[in-house]
């Protein structure tokens, strides 16, 4: 094909035939420069593919943690209930006089010094921060 091309342009030099020269030098720029446009079309095309999918799998990363930040949530929402429920007894059982404090004392002696400390997964979140790609 460039073979072709070299023909014609050395053809039409030739023949002193300038302005034919010049017409087919132009509509080569032109294609060139279809090409070109072409090719930055398709290229933004296939960036804005690799954009949505980047989307997509954060979406999915996004909903897995807060799913998973739901379930732990809810599991410390009825450990807290328990102790609530558990404490609401014993000062029932106190006002009622049925425990004395050491008694209390003794069974909330272990029963105190758990403590619960509530840690979201945020994995997804932090990545988004730190690339940038957070909108």
């Amino acid at each position: 094909m460039i073979k072709f091309f070299r023909k014609i342009r050395q053809k039409l030099l030739s023949e002193n035939k300038f302005s034919k020269y010049l017409i087919y030098a132009i509509g080569e720029i032109v294609l060139v420069v279809i090409g070109i446009l072409i090719a930055l079309q398709i290229n933004n095309w296939n960036e804005d593919n690799k954009e949505k999918s980047a989307k997509l799998i954060y979406s999915k990363r996004l909903l897995d943690d807060i799913s998973s930040n739901s379930i732990e949530y809810n599991h410390y929402i009825k450990l807290l209930s328990n102790r609530q429920k558990k404490i609401s007894s014993y000062r029932q059982l106190i006002k009622n006089g049925g425990l004395s404090l050491e008694q209390l004392n003794d069974s909330l002696s272990n029963y105190g010094n758990v403590k619960i400390a509530y840690n979201p997964a945020s994995a997804t979140y932090n990545d988004l921060i730190s690339t940038g790609n957070i909108v």
